[in-house]
């Protein structure tokens, strides 16, 4: 039986539905998405697509660090846009909070997200 453990911080927004913010199995852990909430207040950052996907990247990173790793220990990154014209911005953002090599990636576009926000990102790390 693999060794499992629930991740949970209150630096991240806490889980708003039925899902534990992170599961460690072995030495992989299974983020779930982040979308772009101030833990503290349970509130979008800002309607600016670009403040929003820090406030992703900063929730994810979070998780990472209670769960002794860090974004750049991240192998696996999916990405859910609301509006794929936003794309080049996440990119800008990803190169001022990774380091290279970056994580394998998808991006998709999406109808709509919860509580209106317009980016959502969702990771596997491996420590």
């Amino acid at each position: 039986m693999p060794n499992r453990a629930v991740i949970k911080t209150d630096k991240a927004p806490a889980a708003i539905g039925s899902y534990s913010q992170a599961v460690k199995v072995d030495n992989t852990v299974y983020l779930s998405g982040q979308i772009p909430l101030v833990p503290e207040t349970m509130e979008m950052v800002s309607d600016d697509f670009a403040e929003q996907a820090r406030q992703v990247f900063k929730n994810l990173s979070a998780v990472c660090e209670a769960a002794n790793g860090s974004l750049d220990a991240i192998v696996k990154l999916n990405l859910y846009l609301t509006d794929l014209s936003n794309f080049a911005t996440v990119n800008e953002v990803m190169e001022e909070l990774f380091t290279k090599p970056f994580p394998a990636r998808a991006a998709v576009g999406v109808s709509e997200l919860p509580k209106g926000a317009l980016f959502e990102a969702e990771a596997i790390m491996v420590i």
